[in-house]
């Protein structure tokens, strides 16, 4: 090979290495871009990914506010409620029982009342706040005057008004729980309306046991001795009819008898003269 020619190759090689060279830092930086480019653009979904997370949780806790107050259905509202006011007016009622009742069975019914209705207040009141809904906390005009007309009645008549009235609340109850239980919509509600429905249950039993007795009127049995007082008149009255029928025939007959003899001594005499 000429000198020349070696010296045209070197020059090759030389400027080939130069373009490589400079091309390099192109590259790297194009490189550097692509990859800038990249994270970027992770970053950029990451925090979309982490603003729908927000959103999700923002959400979720949305709802399960809702459903804890204002989400209560109507129903569910409104049974809720009632139930408050029913369970403190069978307290107040049952306190009323044990001083004014007459019956040792009435005064026990009215404690029982006592017991149980307050342990179910308890529980209806710590699903009441879950679900936002304050409870009452005195009783209603309508269920006021009940307490105001069994606070004025004492003894017996007393015994006979309360347990007529325990048979029909508890009638009206355990209708109530069963709805609930079996139709309502809130699953907190739902379980407390089953849990306390037999305790109800066993409630309208011994209302209806112990009114059974409490409600017997005393005037029947009285009325029935008074008659059976009166049947010894009547027995009088049939001997005195008797008497004076046996009386009337002994009076006739003696007085035909009287007749006959004189007309006998007449018939006589006319024979002598003759």
């Amino acid at each position: 090979m000429s000198k020349g020619m070696m010296w045209i190759a070197l020059c090759a090689v030389i400027g080939l290495i130069i373009l490589l060279a400079g091309l390099a830092p192109a590259q790297d930086q194009n490189t550097n871009t692509n990859t800038g480019a990249s994270m970027n653009s992770n970053m950029n979904g990451n925090a979309k990914h982490k603003s729908r997370h927000d959103n999700a949780n923002s959400n979720m806790n949305a709802n399960m506010n809702t459903n804890t107050s204002a989400g209560l259905g109507s129903a569910d509202r409104k049974f809720v409620l009632n139930a408050g006011m029913g369970g403190m007016e069978e307290v107040e009622l049952g306190r009323l029982a044990t001083e004014h009742g007459a019956s040792a069975e009435v005064k026990q019914f009215g404690q029982r009342m006592v017991d149980d209705h307050t342990k179910a207040g308890d529980q209806l009141k710590q699903v009441a706040a879950q679900k936002g809904v304050t409870l009452p906390a005195a009783l209603d005009p309508k269920h006021q005057a009940d307490m105001d007309k069994l606070s004025k009645l004492s003894g017996a008549e007393f015994d006979r008004a309360y347990m007529s009235m325990m048979v029909k609340d508890h009638k009206k109850d355990v209708k109530e729980f069963q709805d609930e239980a079996n139709k309502g919509q809130d699953t907190d509600v739902k379980g407390f309306a089953s849990t306390t429905l037999p305790t109800l249950q066993e409630h309208l039993r011994m209302a209806e046991d112990v009114n059974s007795r409490t409600s017997a009127k005393p005037s029947n049995a009285s009325a029935s001795t008074s008659r059976n007082m009166n049947r010894p008149s009547d027995m009088d009255s049939n001997m005195q009819s008797n008497t004076n029928a046996n009386t009337k025939p002994s009076k006739s007959k003696k007085g035909n008898s009287n007749a006959n003899m004189n007309s006998n001594m007449n018939s006589n005499a006319n024979n002598s003269n003759r």
